[in-house]
């Protein structure tokens, strides 16, 4: 009698809650990252808060593939959801891109005040798309490293200049300055700069320091590139299955988490620059007159992407709209 009733309580203690839902997750980021850290610390109060009724499995390191990948993934039904670059939701939401358009923003107060006001535009977007986002990690700014100082137009359009494979909003970008970029998938970057065959990246100082591309650079043109940010996503119909509410403790839970990364990945950015100093990288300032001309350059690039339907244009106009307050105010 006894013997039957331990072995039930082991075998009931074995099974997993009665509706408990595995949400299976991708991204690019690498296993032991800090955004790796922080997603898992989430997702294991996550499971707590919810008594193991909702858990979240990753797949770091992109063994899924990259994000276009995943997105294929997800459609299918192998993947319910993923940790993905804003341009990499480019084919499902534009929108998502306007963020990271090249030269938009200035400072981080000014990609703060923006995100306080567009977050809820682009989270209701995403969910039209049918995806709920669960928070928006901000990255930090790229800025162009190079193997020679860049400060005027003339001399990054003698350069050969890296751009992300599949990044067409770069890519025109660069094209609008005359220069003929080189696109390549990241993991070919440390050796396009060791090859000759690129000399010239964008990326951030955590980025280029993690990555091992900073040791084939020996300049920063200082005057931020374009913001970078990621952002986790849960296909709709995998999210309703969940009851309502641990849908609103996985929300919460995740929401704060991604806070904590944008935060964490400021600080980190800042002590990346200081390291990129010591190790005898040279920071350097485009010239103010050359500096004008690339923004209206890149501007007007824009522009057309947006006539062109690339993204909406009522939302880069928003977007524009409050940068412009802050800057007045």
């Amino acid at each position: 009698m006894f013997r039957t009733f331990f072995t039930l309580l082991l075998v009931m203690s074995l099974c997993p809650p009665a509706g408990a839902t595995t949400l299976k997750i991708a991204t690019l980021a690498p296993d032991g990252s800090s955004w790796m850290q922080a997603m898992r610390a989430g997702a294991k109060e996550v499971e707590e808060l919810t008594n193991g009724r909702v858990k979240l499995r990753f797949y770091p390191g992109g063994v899924m593939g990259n994000d276009k990948s995943v997105l294929r993934r997800i459609r299918i039904g192998q993947l319910q959801g993923g940790a993905l670059t804003g341009g990499g939701l480019a084919s499902i939401y534009p929108d998502s891109q306007i963020y990271s358009l090249p030269l938009l923003f200035r400072s981080d107060a000014e990609v703060a005040y923006v995100r306080k006001l567009m977050d809820p535009v682009f989270i209701e977007g995403l969910r039209g798309k049918g995806f709920v986002c669960l928070g928006f990690g901000g990255g930090g700014f790229a800025y162009l490293m190079s193997q020679v100082p860049l400060t005027r137009v003339e001399q990054v359009k003698q350069q050969k200049v890296w751009v992300p494979e599949g990044d067409e909003i770069s890519r025109r970008a660069m094209e609008a300055l005359g220069v003929s970029p080189i696109q390549l998938p990241v993991t070919d970057v440390l050796t396009g700069l060791q090859t000759g065959l690129i000399d010239t990246i964008g990326t951030s100082p955590v980025g280029a320091i993690g990555l091992q591309w900073h040791t084939r650079v020996h300049y920063l043109t200082d005057t931020p590139l374009l913001y970078l940010f990621g952002t986790m996503v849960i296909q709709e119909k995998a999210f309703l299955r969940i009851d309502k509410e641990d849908q609103q403790h996985l929300t919460q839970v995740m929401m704060r988490v991604f806070e904590r990364i944008s935060e964490q990945n400021q600080q980190d950015n800042e002590q990346a620059r200081q390291a990129l100093l010591d190790q005898g990288i040279q920071f350097v300032q485009p010239e103010a007159e050359d500096m004008r001309a690339w923004r209206q350059l890149v501007g007007q690039a824009v522009d057309e992407m947006a006539e062109q339907g690339v993204f909406s244009e009522s939302v880069l106009q928003q977007v524009r709209a409050d940068l412009e307050s802050f800057r007045k105010r």
